[in-house]
C-alpha cells in the first residue's frame, strides 16, 4: 500500500512528459509536411518550365489550362494558377476541411513562385518525346510529394473528390473526363501532335505519382487460414524473415474457433511466401491484398533462407 502514491506520482509524471512532447511532435510534423510541399513544388516547376512548357506540352487540370492561357495572353503562368484555383480552394475549404485547403494553397503559391524563377532557364531538349517523358517523370515526382504531404496542385481534383461522394463517378473518372476536354483544347491551340505528346506526359505523370505514393516496392497484406498455424508462422519467420500476427476468428458455417495468420510482405516476396505456406500446409487458404501505405510499427526482416 505504501508504494501506491509513488506509482501515482510516476504515472502523473509520465503523462505530463507526454503532454509536453506532443506539441513538439506536432511542430516537427508540420515542418516536415510543408517542407515536403515546398520541395515538391520546386521539382514540379522544373518539369514544367524546363521540359514541358517550352515544347508546348501541357499537364492536365488547372495547370494545363493555366499553361494555355499564359501562352495566349503572355501573362505569367503563376497568375492563372493562383487565380483559377481560388474558387476551388473555397469549395475545398467548405467541403474538405481547412488542413487540406491550406496545404493545397501553399503548394499552388510555391509552384507559381518557382515557375517564375525557372522560367528564364533554357530548355534542355527540343525533342518532344524526350520532353514528354522526362518532364512527366520530374513533374510527377513533384506532384506526388505534394499529394503525399496532404496537398494538391489542381482544383479539378477537389471537384472530383466532391463529385465522387455525391455521384456514381469515381475520382479518376471525373479527372479523366475533365482532362479529355483540356487536352482537346491543347490540340486546337498547339496542334494535335502536341496534344498527343501531352497525353503521353499526362500518362507518365500519373504513373510517377503512383510510384511516389505507393513506392517502387509495393507491399501486400496476407491473411492465411490454416490448420497448422504454429508451423506456418514459424516458417514465415525463419525462412521469409517476416513477423506474423495471429487474429482470432470463427468459421461462419461450423462456428469453430480459428486462428488466422496476418503478415505484410513485399511484391518480390510473394512467390516465396506462397511456396513456404503450401509446403507447410497444402490445404491452406491464402488471401492477398495490395496496401498503399504503412504507418507506424516495424516490419521485422531477416535474411531469406
Amino acid at each position: 500500500m505504501g508504494d501506491a502514491p509513488e506509482l501515482i506520482t510516476a504515472s502523473a509524471a509520465e503523462s505530463a512528459a507526454r503532454r509536453k512532447a506532443l506539441p513538439r511532435r506536432k511542430l516537427r510534423g508540420y515542418i516536415g509536411k510543408y517542407l515536403t510541399i515546398v520541395i515538391g513544388a520546386i521539382i514540379a516547376s522544373i518539369g514544367l518550365e524546363i521540359f514541358l512548357i517550352p515544347n508546348q506540352i501541357i499537364d492536365g487540370g488547372v495547370v494545363g489550362v493555366s499553361i494555355m492561357m499564359s501562352a495566349v495572353t503572355g501573362l505569367p503562368l503563376g497568375v492563372f494558377m493562383v487565380g483559377l484555383n481560388l474558387p476551388f480552394l473555397y469549395i475545398g475549404y467548405r467541403q474538405l476541411g481547412k488542413s487540406f485547403t491550406i496545404a493545397t494553397g501553399v503548394a499552388i503559391v510555391c509552384l507559381s513562385l518557382w515557375s517564375e524563377i525557372f522560367n528564364p532557364v533554357q530548355q534542355i531538349t527540343q525533342d518532344y518525346f524526350l520532353a514528354a517523358i522526362f518532364g512527366g517523370i520530374i513533374d510527377g515526382i513533384g506532384v506526388g510529394l505534394i499529394m503525399r504531404a496532404g496537398g494538391s496542385l489542381d482544383g479539378t481534383e477537389i471537384v472530383a473528390i466532391i463529385l465522387d461522394r455525391k455521384t456514381v463517378f469515381s475520382v479518376g473518372e471525373v479527372v479523366m473526363f475533365i482532362n479529355l476536354f483540356i487536352l482537346s483544347a491543347a490540340g486546337f491551340l498547339f496542334g494535335w501532335d502536341k496534344a498527343m505528346y501531352s497525353l503521353v506526359a499526362y500518362f507518365v505523370i500519373s504513373k510517377m505519382i503512383d510510384v511516389v505514393l505507393k513506392g517502387l516496392d509495393e507491399s501486400y497484406a496476407v491473411m492465411i487460414v490454416t490448420n497448422h498455424n504454429e508451423e506456418v508462422a514459424a516458417a514465415l519467420l525463419h525462412r521469409l524473415g517476416r513477423g506474423v500476427t495471429i487474429l482470432h476468428g470463427a468459421g461462419g458455417y461450423t462456428g469453430e474457433d480459428r486462428e488466422i495468420l496476418y503478415s505484410v510482405v513485399t511484391r518480390l516476396e510473394m512467390g516465396k511466401l506462397k511456396e513456404v505456406v503450401l509446403e507447410e500446409d497444402p490445404e491452406a487458404f491464402v488471401t492477398i491484398h495490395q496496401i498503399h501505405d504503412i504507418v507506424g510499427g516495424r516490419l521485422r526482416k531477416k535474411p531469406i533462407h
